[in-house]
């Protein structure tokens, strides 16, 4: 992972309304002792069996944390945006654990990084940066815990329905390949390839390399509303 650390430290607490209501003093220290990084896009941040050394909060860009099996399957657990931090960092730090799964950039993003010893400190001792850790965390850990009843209980053709309709962003054309989409989803690609294949047997979709093309997206939209 390339990094570069860039000397302006801009308020970037100010884009974090948990951090923006700390007592000037707090806000002062974490400004003093973060550093602000940028990492190019597709560069690992962090891995499996490694022990995360700061907290980061992303300031720009995305990130996508993503679990993999033994027998090499991989789900996406989910994406960090801008103003959030990393659930899965801030339970290893108050754990002191290594981490269980990996942090991708999917685009080139910039963070602010806090040393655990800051961490450790601020958790122990400010009110409103812990309250601040604590909600975020709360609120990831439930979003998991949808996504796990998802990928549980939910129908993989309403699910997939759901994703295309998500990715396409009101176009009709969706870059992306079966095996994204199997990640995404968190089950294998012939169970993507075969969900495809009848969206397109029925007219709904049509297939290029690498490609999805929406052709009624009504009704991709009326399946994926099945499970609201």
């Amino acid at each position: 992972m390339q990094i570069i650390r860039d000397s302006d430290t801009v308020e970037w607490v100010e884009q974090f309304p948990g951090l923006s209501q700390l007592d000037v003093q707090t806000k002062e220290l974490l400004l003093k002792r973060s550093s602000v990084l940028s990492v190019k896009e597709n560069s690992v941040i962090f891995g499996p069996g490694k022990s995360p050394e700061n907290m980061l909060f992303l300031l720009d860009g995305s990130v996508r944390v993503q679990q993999i099996s033994d027998t090499g399957r991989e789900i996406v657990l989910y994406r960090i945006h801008a103003g959030e931090s990393c659930v899965l960092t801030t339970a290893c730090l108050l754990a002191y654990d290594d981490y269980s799964a990996e942090g991708i950039a999917e685009t080139n993003i910039r963070a602010a990084a806090i040393p655990r010893q800051l961490f450790d400190e601020l958790v122990a001792q400010s009110h409103g940066f812990r309250n601040f850790v604590f909600a975020a965390f709360s609120k990831r850990i439930t979003d998991l815990f949808l996504m796990v009843d998802e990928v549980a209980f939910q129908r993989i053709d309403v699910r997939l329905a759901q994703k295309l309709i998500e990715l396409s962003e009101g176009k009709d054309s969706i870059n992306t390949t079966h095996q994204k989409l199997s990640i995404e989803l968190g089950t294998a690609r012939e169970v993507i390839s075969r969900q495809l294949q009848e969206f397109q047997r029925r007219g709904w979709v049509e297939q290029a390399r690498g490609t999805v093309m929406i052709l009624m997206r009504n009704e991709l939209i009326i399946l994926a509303d099945k499970n609201e």
